[in-house]
């Protein structure tokens, strides 16, 4: 088709499917994002109109439409950089996996010590609401699956947002006064689950890691992640890491160096 041809084409799809992605150049190669200011290399496929269109069915509108916008319309290089940005995501599991077990093991190994085994369930920790909710939906969780509700099992089943939000301010606790995990999580016990970095403030050992759980999210949940800045990103997994420890900051380093 001419280019006045694929005008004219686009113009009647849109009549009959009104809010369609329109044509983009098909082909293969290279996408430059200038978030990451380099060059992208996805492997080579074949995207031709009707690929464009079922992959467009498959994917929705909606989906695709952050990276229409960053490609200006253009449906081939919006989908190589859907798939940049999966390839991507899944390079950030690994880090982001060690994190969250290194800082898992580290809070409940200082809040053990100071509260007992079942922490969560002593008064004298002072949890918000919203945490024994997820405490609570834990073992309810467990019990469903015929699994014990022992302190490793709990533990496990806690999401790396429960340990995120162990470092903020805390929040209300029912009917009573607002939680306050400086004095009850903090000063205590958590501030030791950061051996390695020194004068570091609950704030300070939280803001990173509330950005670190977003994040994780939007992997989580394959949303666009192609827009932040994930040098930053992982140099804050990395140096999370090694206030914790540095044999696992080392390690994810290693496993994670030139990707």
């Amino acid at each position: 088709m001419s280019p006045e041809e694929n005008l004219e084409h686009d113009q009647k799809q849109e009549k009959r499917n009104p809010g369609r992605i329109p044509r983009g150049r098909g082909g293969s190669g290279v996408h430059k994002a200038n978030m990451m200011d380099r060059e992208l290399v996805v492997n080579t496929f074949s995207y031709t109109d009707d690929v464009l269109d079922q992959l467009e069915t498959s994917l929705s509108y909606e989906r695709l439409g952050t990276y229409l916008e960053a490609t200006r319309g253009d449906r081939g290089e919006a989908i190589r950089l859907h798939v940049w940005n999966t390839t991507v995501s899944a390079a950030f599991y690994g880090p982001l996996q060690g994190l969250e077990l290194a800082l898992r093991n580290a809070m409940h190994g200082r809040l053990s010590q100071r509260y007992g085994p079942a922490w969560y369930d002593n008064p004298a920790a002072g949890l918000d609401k919203g945490a024994l909710k997820r405490v609570e939906r834990a073992k309810v969780g467990l019990l469903r699956d015929n699994r014990r509700i022992a302190p490793a099992d709990v533990i496990a089943t806690l999401s790396f947002g429960f340990w995120v939000s162990l470092l903020g301010p805390g929040g209300r606790t029912g009917n009573g006064p607002k939680a306050n995990y400086e004095m009850t999580l903090w000063r205590p016990a958590l501030r030791g689950a950061f051996p390695h970095c020194t004068r570091l403030s609950r704030r300070q050992a939280h803001r990173p890691l509330d950005a670190l759980r977003d994040l994780r999210n939007r992997i989580a949940h394959h949303e666009p992640i192609f827009r932040r800045n994930l040098t930053s990103d992982h140099r804050q997994i990395v140096d999370v890491a090694g206030w914790i420890s540095p044999t696992t900051r080392a390690w994810i380093e290693h496993y994670t160096r030139g990707r």
